[in-house]
């Protein structure tokens, strides 16, 4: 196996390093592993012949890791009230004809 050897590190960079690898349970060696293991696998593919796209671009935009070093992807645009205006425009009347979810949750706890 290689050794890699990264020299004249901020400080800050470091520290925020430490304090990833404390949030997810890894060791700052760990930590450094999941990130290249994320880069690398991001390498440039060609998809059905389309040119090259890199295979998070196709999951979206990485914002950030999560506890495993996983990227978070941003997929959409919209802010919330955007996607509630929409649903609200796509179906304008509620729904009637069902019971409401406090109405099945009351059921269940009065069935014990």
């Amino acid at each position: 196996m290689a050794n890699i050897s990264v020299k004249d590190v901020p400080d800050q960079w470091a520290e925020a390093l430490r304090q990833r690898a404390a949030r997810n349970h890894r060791s700052l060696q760990g930590e450094l592993m999941a990130i290249i293991e994320v880069a690398v696998h991001e390498t440039v593919t060609t998809i059905g012949g389309h040119g090259a796209t890199s295979s998070l671009a196709l999951r979206g935009t990485a914002v950030g890791f999560d506890r495993f070093g996983h990227p978070i992807a941003r997929r959409g645009w919209k802010t919330v009230e955007q996607v509630a205006a929409e649903m609200r425009a796509k179906y304008p009347d509620p729904i009637t004809d069902v019971p409401l979810g406090v109405d099945i949750i009351r059921a269940e706890r009065d069935a014990r």
